[in-house]
C-alpha cells in the first residue's frame, strides 16, 4: 500500500557485466538502463529474423484450423548455447513446409487443370452430339450435295470448306466475360467463326482468387490458320482456360479414361501430402508458443545491452540503471546466478551511485488497482516521491460516477456483468480476446464492478429503478388522511387539476422515508425541479469536498518538494457551500431566498434591494469576488515569475529534462521501446560526474 501511495523508492546502480555473461545476466533481470552504443545489430536482427519465421509458423497452424497451445507461464529466455539450435530448428523447419506448401499448390493446380479439362469435354460432348443431329437433318432435306452426304460435320480430319482447313479451340472463360468475348469474336474475326457455349453446372475455383465462381465452357470453330490465330490471342486477352479439342470420338474416349485415373492419383497424392503437412504443422504447434516467447525474451535482452557502453580496457559492459530498493537485492542475486550459468571465470557486479538527479516513478499495481492507475496516469504521471491520488480515486471515482449515473436497475446490470467477468478471469479467451472493445471491459471489470456498485446505492437513494420509483419502505404521506381530516373534500378533486399535502394536518405526514427519497415524489408535479435542486446542490457539495480534498493532497507534495510552487483560492467554492447549507436550514422553503438567484447576484451586481440570507452578505459576496479576481493575474505570472528568479542565478533559466520515463509493466517488449540517445563510445565514465548538476526540472 506504500508503494500505491507515493511510489517506490528507488537509487541509482551502476552494471557491469562480463562479456560472456552479459546475455545470461540481463536474461535474468530487466532493468531499465541509460542509453549508449549499439553493438549487437547483427544479434537483434537475427531475433527479427526468427521472428518473421515464427509469424510464417503461426500464418500457417492458423490456416490448418490447428488450435495454437498456450501456457500459463512463459517459458525463461534461452541460453546462448540454445540460440543456435532454436535458430537451426526454425530454419529447417521453414523450408520443409515451404517446400510441402509448394508441391501441395502445385498438385491442387494440376487437379484443377485436369477437373476443367474433364468438364469442357463433358459439355463439348452435347454440342458434337447436337451438331451431328443437325447434319443428320440436313442431309434428309437436301439430296444437292452428295460431296458430304457420307461425311459428318464433325470429321476434322478432312473437313475443308472453300479450300480452308476447319479448326477448333475449346476452353472455360469466366462467366463475367462471357458477352464481352463473344463480341470480340464477331468483330475481329469478321464472322468467319462459330462460337458455341453453356454453362457449367458446378462451380469450380479461380486460380487468380481462391474463389469458387460460375464457368463457361465454349467452342469456336473457325476457318483458316490466320483466323484460329486471331482466336488464340482473344483467348489470351481474356485469360481463357484453353485445353486440346480431341479430333475424333476415339481419341476423346482415350483422353478422358486418361484424365479419370491421373485425377484419382492426384487426389491421392494430394491426401497424403495434406496428411504429412498436418503432421507437420500440429508437430510444429507443440513448440511454437515457447518460441515465440523465447524470441521476443531475446530481442529485448540484445536491445538493452545495445544501450550499455562497452568498456574496451576491462571488455565488459556498463550501465546505468534505476532500481527499487527493495529489488538491489534481487539485482545482486540475478547478476550471480547469469553469470554462473554462463561458467564466467569473473562475475557481474553492481555499485549504487549517489546523484540527485530525479528517479523515475515506479508504482506497484495488481489486477485491482492497475485500472484505476491507468485512469490516473491517462491525465499525467506524478513525479518522484509525490501522493499519488489513484490510491483515493478507487473510491472517488466510482462514487462521483455513480452520483451521475444513479440508478438501481442499470447500477445492478453493471454490476453483474462485472462480476461474471472476474468470475470467469482466468478463461483463456477473455485473457486472450483481440476486441479492443471487450479487451478495455475486461482489464477495467473492478472499475465497473465499483461503479456498478455504487449505483445501486445512489440509485436507492434516488429511488430510482429503470427510471421507476419503488415503494419498499411505505412511504411516510398519507393521502386518505386528508380527507378523514375533512381538509379535503370529492368535489376539491374534480374542481382542482393540483392539490397539496399539508404536513401539518394530523396523520398526513408520518415520518421521513427510512432510506432515499420517498416515492411519493413520483405523484408530484414539481418532481423534476425538486430532484434537480437536491442533485444540483449535493453535487456542488460532493465536488468541492473532492477539490478541497485534492488541494490537502497537494500540500503534502508542497511539503515533500518545496520547489513545486502551486497556489488554489477556493474561497468563493465554500461561500457557495455555506449558502447551500443555510437554504436548507429553513423551516419553510416557500420563504427562503431561492439559492439559484443568490448565485447569480453573486456575479451579476444587480442594483436596488434583493433577498438576502443574512445582513451583509452582499459586502461579503464584493470581498470574496475581489480575491477571487485578484489571485487570476497572480496564478498566470507569479509562480513563472518565481521559477524564474528561482533558477536564473548565472545561467537562466534552464528546461531540463532527463531521459528517464515511468516504469510500470514488468514486460521485456517495452525495453525495446526506449528512447534511444547517441553518445559518444566510452562518454558514460566523463559524463557521470557533470551530469549531476546539469539542472533541475521546472514544473510550470
Amino acid at each position: 500500500m506504500g508503494s500505491l501511495f507515493r511510489g517506490e523508492p528507488m537509487c541509482l546502480a551502476q552494471l557491469f557485466l562480463q562479456s560472456g555473461s552479459a546475455y545470461e545476466c540481463l536474461s535474468e533481470l530487466n532493468p531499465n538502463v541509460s542509453v549508449f552504443q549499439r553493438k549487437f545489430v547483427n544479434e537483434v536482427k537475427k531475433c527479427e529474423e526468427m521472428e518473421r519465421i515464427l509469424g510464417y509458423l503461426v500464418q500457417e497452424i492458423k490456416k490448418a484450423d490447428i488450435p495454437l497451445p498456450e501456457g500459463d507461464v512463459a517459458p525463461p529466455a534461452p541460453l546462448l548455447k540454445h540460440i543456435l539450435e532454436i535458430q537451426e530448428q526454425l530454419q529447417k523447419l521453414e523450408t520443409e513446409l515451404r517446400e510441402v506448401t509448394k508441391n501441395k499448390e502445385k498438385l491442387r493446380k494440376n487437379l484443377l487443370e485436369l477437373t476443367e479439362y474433364t468438364c469442357m469435354l463433358e459439355v463439348t460432348q452435347r454440342f458434337v452430339r447436337r451438331t451431328a443431329e443437325y447434319e443428320s437433318h440436313l442431309h434428309a432435306n437436301y439430296e444437292e450435295f452428295p460431296s458430304v452426304e457420307n461425311e459428318p460435320l464433325v470429321d476434322y480430319n478432312c473437313m475443308h470448306r472453300l479450300g480452308a482447313k476447319l479448326g477448333f479451340i475449346s476452353g472455360l472463360v469466366h462467366i463475367a466475360k462471357v458477352e464481352a468475348f463473344e463480341k470480340m469474336l464477331w468483330r475481329v474475326c469478321k464472322g468467319y467463326t462459330i462460337l458455341t457455349y453453356a454453362e457449367l453446372d458446378e462451380c469450380l475455383e479461380d486460380p487468380d482468387t481462391g474463389e469458387t465462381t460460375k464457368w463457361f465452357v465454349f467452342l469456336v470453330s473457325y476457318w483458316g490458320e490466320q483466323i484460329g490465330q486471331k482466336v488464340k490471342k482473344i483467348c489470351d486477352c481474356y485469360h481463357c482456360h484453353v485445353y486440346p479439342y480431341p479430333n475424333n470420338m476415339e481419341e476423346r474416349k482415350a483422353v478422358v479414361e486418361g484424365l479419370n485415373v491421373r485425377i484419382q492419383d492426384l487426389h491421392t497424392v494430394l491426401h497424403k501430402t495434406e496428411d504429412y503437412l498436418r503432421q507437420v504443422l500440429c508437430k510444429a504447434s507443440e513448440s511454437i508458443y515457447t518460441w515465440v516467447i523465447q524470441v521476443k525474451k531475446m530481442k529485448a535482452i540484445y536491445h538493452v545491452l545495445n544501450l550499455c557502453s562497452f568498456d574496451v580496457t576491462n571488455k565488459c559492459l556498463i550501465a546505468e540503471v534505476w532500481c527499487p530498493v527493495a529489488d538491489l537485492q534481487n539485482l545482486r542475486h540475478a547478476l550471480e546466478e547469469g553469470s554462473r550459468k554462463s561458467g564466467a571465470t569473473i562475475s557481474s557486479f553492481m555499485n549504487t551511485i549517489p546523484t540527485t538527479q530525479p528517479p523515475p516513478t515506479l508504482i506497484r499495481t495488481n489486477k485491482f488497482t492497475s485500472g484505476f492507475q491507468n485512469i490516473v496516469d491517462a491525465y499525467g504521471v506524478g513525479n518522484y516521491g509525490e501522493v499519488n491520488p489513484a490510491l483515493y480515486t478507487i473510491i472517488t471515482f466510482p462514487f462521483l460516477f455513480a452520483v451521475m449515473f444513479g440508478d438501481f436497475g442499470h447500477g445492478l446490470l453493471m454490476f453483474i456483468f462485472a462480476l461474471l467477468t472476474i468470475l470467469y478471469e482466468n478463461h483463456p479467451r477473455l485473457q486472450r480476446s483481440q476486441d479492443e472493445i471487450m479487451k478495455m471491459l475486461f482489464e477495467g471489470r473492478y472499475v465497473i464492478l465499483l461503479m456498478g456498485l455504487f449505483s445501486v446505492y445512489t440509485g436507492l437513494i434516488y429511488n430510482d429503478c429503470f427510471s421507476k420509483s419503488l415503494n419498499i419502505f411505505g412511504s411516510g404521506w398519507n393521502v386518505s388522511a386528508m380527507f378523514e381530516q375533512k381538509v379535503w373534500r370529492p368535489d376539491d378533486l374534480k374542481s382542482n387539476k393540483f392539490l397539496t399535502l399539508d404536513p401539518n394536518v394530523t396523520g398526513v405526514y408520518n415520518g421521513a422515508y427510512p432510506f432515499g427519497i420517498d416515492p411519493i415524489w413520483n405523484l408530484a408535479s414539481n418532481r423534476l425541479s425538486f430532484l434537480n435542486s437536491f442533485k444540483m446542490k449535493m453535487s456542488v457539495i460532493f465536488g468541492v469536498t473532492h477539490m478541497t480534498f485534492g488541494v490537502v493532497l497537494g500540500v503534502f507534495n508542497h511539503f515533500t518538494m518545496p520547489k513545486n510552487l502551486r497556489t488554489s483560492i477556493n474561497t468563493i467554492f465554500y461561500f457557495t457551500c455555506c449558502q447551500i447549507e443555510i437554504h436548507a436550514s429553513y423551516e419553510d422553503s416557500t420563504s427562503a431566498p431561492s439559492i439559484l438567484i443568490q448565485f447569480i447576484n453573486m456575479f451579476l451586481f444587480p442594483g436596488g434591494e434583493t433577498e438576502v440570507f443574512y445582513t451583509g452578505q452582499v459586502a461579503l459576496q464584493r470581498f470574496l469576488l475581489s480575491i477571487a479576481f485578484l489571485s487570476v493575474p497572480v496564478m498566470l505570472f507569479g509562480k513563472p515569475l518565481y521559477l524564474y528568479w528561482l533558477h536564473s542565478g548565472g545561467r537562466g533559466i534552464r528546461m531540463y529534462r532527463s531521459g528517464y520515463k515511468l516504469i510500470r509493466k514488468e514486460s521485456e517488449e517495452e525495453l525495446s521501446l526506449l528512447r534511444c540517445h547517441d553518445v559518444e563510445e566510452g562518454s558514460s565514465h566523463s559524463d557521470s560526474g557533470h551530469r549531476e548538476g546539469d539542472g533541475e526540472e521546472v514544473m510550470f
